[in-house]
């Protein structure tokens, strides 16, 4: 609920605010105090609560599965580690589906992927005000808890996966490959002459293609987790009656939101990294 003398248009832009540190206009490194000012700050300035929800759940993540490994049963297993190996065993399953090649890396990046992501989209589910309200408190003003509608995280995310694949399709097709399949695809021809005036459309639309991919795979999650965010605010502008009568509903089909993004960001980047283990021998 919409708290102080905030009007709509305030409160939203004030809940969709980073804790942002950076460069101010003074040439002095601080806590930015408004949203103009932390838009100023531009390209070098770090979110904060971003950077630090996302640490956070990621160490989560870790810590849940070490404790659990380290006291885990062939016996009677508890419902924790019946949860978590009924996750892995998921992620496994499809990583042996979507990837055909071998590299030991892989279903663990997956399995992290997966699971962070999932968590961090899980703050979505917490009252927006909750948070917020408690850091503004402790005297800090601004306070995003969902690291997935931040774009720096998701495109960070995309961006990783993106430079990983490009280093795998250089280590198992070498330059000559990984470039011939940008320069001498889709178009192609035996003839010598056409085969190099064909070269600059071919770079040109696998260049798209390509560029394409990061892109879309951090727009997507930021998108879908964004637009999530922006309904739980609408409705905490509303009556405390109507708050209760669309938050719920909306928060049950938002788990599945929540859980499919995680999965299809997890998916695509086991796709990304067969199609760079991918050589001229496997097709």
């Amino acid at each position: 609920m919409a708290s102080g003398d905030l009007t709509g248009p305030e409160y939203i832009k004030h809940h969709l605010t980073n804790l942002t540190f950076g460069k101010s206009e003074d040439g002095v490194w601080r806590f930015a105090e408004t949203a103009a000012e932390a838009k100023e700050m531009g390209f070098y300035a770090i979110h904060v609560d971003s950077m630090a929800w996302a640490i956070g759940l990621g160490a989560l993540f870790l810590l849940i599965f070490r404790v659990i490994a380290s006291k885990a049963t062939s016996n009677i297993p508890t419902g924790m580690q019946n949860a978590i190996e009924m996750v892995v065993e998921f992620i496994e399953s499809n990583v042996r589906d979507s990837f055909n090649h071998v590299n030991k890396l892989v279903a663990p990046m997956a399995l992290t992927a997966f699971m962070w992501i999932l968590l961090m989209n899980l703050m979505d589910l917490v009252p927006v005000d909750w948070v917020p309200v408690l850091f503004n408190i402790m005297g800090v003003e601004y306070m995003k808890i969902v690291p997935t509608t931040d774009p720096n995280v998701t495109m960070g995310m995309s961006l990783s996966v993106f430079f990983l694949s490009i280093y795998y399709a250089f280590k198992n097709k070498g330059a000559g490959g990984f470039f011939g399949e940008l320069t001498l695809h889709p178009f192609s021809s035996k003839n010598i002459f056409v085969k190099i005036l064909l070269i600059p459309i071919n770079l040109f639309l696998e260049g798209v293609s390509l560029i394409a991919k990061p892109v879309s795979h951090g727009l997507r999650l930021f998108g879908n987790l964004y637009a999530g965010e922006m309904i739980f605010i609408l409705i905490a502008l509303l009556p405390l009656y109507a708050q209760w009568t669309l938050s719920v509903p909306w928060a049950i089909f938002h788990i599945l939101v929540i859980v499919l993004q995680a999965f299809i960001f997890m998916v695509l980047m086991v796709v990304y990294l067969n199609m760079a283990h991918d050589t001229g021998e496997d097709h």
